[in-house]
């Protein structure tokens, strides 16, 4: 498969440079799309951000390097990259657990970060359930947040900020602002990401009225949509995480379609009986 090729050949490309600064525009290149559509999709398949894997993979050369050798820390820190001893120390420290100066000791132990390698795994065929649409420009209004990008912590951060929504009263303020009824389900969209960040925002369409000034608003502009469906299933029980993922490690190596710059949103809708649908937006175009 040669989207599996092109992924192996972006992780030969950092292993090859681990030594100074990864250059993500070239890695993107060999990756043959975006930097925005590589980052995202390494995320979704190996639940690490681009960056965290290539620190692990650093401190993992660097610590062999300090046991090995007998260069100096300072010249460690410059050769892998890093503006200061400090910063070095710090981000050798969050992995190994001790300074560089203690893991020179002998009865100190370190820990190594394999190389990833991406295969073909064969599964059983699910459906995914989507469809390519344009949209004009429309804008949204909400309650936003700055979420955590790395590792697990978004799970965490997410749920625990539509809790305070629900507690607080925002969500039924949302809802009466919008001018809909209570069974009306909110939206979600992710937005401004960058390096480990991004923008998460509880909202619903822009009414045509005035709103309290304390929201934000969102101008969305026109794109082409790819949007992905979780069926109607019961309350709770709609696995949105699982087609995240399968979004990312399924359907886009296979689409021709990358990921466009541009909000991304969660979509929930309420179709009676206590059964619900959720949708997974994404801003695409074509590769090529």
């Amino acid at each position: 498969m040669e989207w599996l090729k092109k992924m192996n050949d972006a992780l030969d490309y950092i292993e090859v440079n681990l030594q100074g600064k990864i250059d993500y525009e070239a890695l993107s290149k060999v990756a043959i799309c975006s930097p925005y559509h590589f980052q995202r999709t390494f995320t979704f398949i190996t639940d690490l951000t681009l960056s965290e894997y290539i620190r692990r993979r650093k401190m993992t050369r660097a610590a062999f390097e300090l046991k090995e050798s007998k260069i100096k820390i300072i010249d460690l820190a410059f050769k892998y990259g890093y503006d200061s001893p400090e910063s070095f120390s710090r981000a050798f420290k969050s992995m190994h657990g001790v300074s560089p100066t203690m893991a020179r000791k002998a009865e100190i132990n370190i820990k190594s970060f394999p190389r990833i390698s991406f295969q073909v795994q064969i599964k059983g065929d699910v459906e995914m359930n989507y469809r390519i649409e344009k949209k004009d420009s429309f804008e949204m209004f909400g309650i936003s947040t700055e979420i955590n990008d790395v590792g697990e912590e978004a799970y965490i951060e997410i749920p625990q900020f539509w809790q305070k929504c629900i507690n607080d009263g925002t969500i039924e303020s949302l809802r009466k602002d919008a001018g809909v009824c209570e069974e009306t389900q909110v939206h979600a969209t992710i937005y401004n990401r960058r390096e480990e960040m991004f923008s998460y925002m509880i909202c619903y369409y822009l009414p045509d009225k005035d709103i309290p000034s304390s929201y934000k608003k969102l101008v969305v502009p026109e794109h082409t949509w790819a949007i992905f469906s979780t069926g109607v299933c019961n309350d709770g029980e709609c696995d949105i995480q699982s087609i995240w993922k399968r979004i990312f490690s399924e359907w886009f190596p296979n689409s021709g379609f990358e990921v466009a710059k541009g909000p991304e949103f969660e979509m929930t809708y309420y179709r009676g009986n206590n059964k619900y649908e959720q949708e997974v937006w994404i801003p695409v175009r074509k590769i090529g």
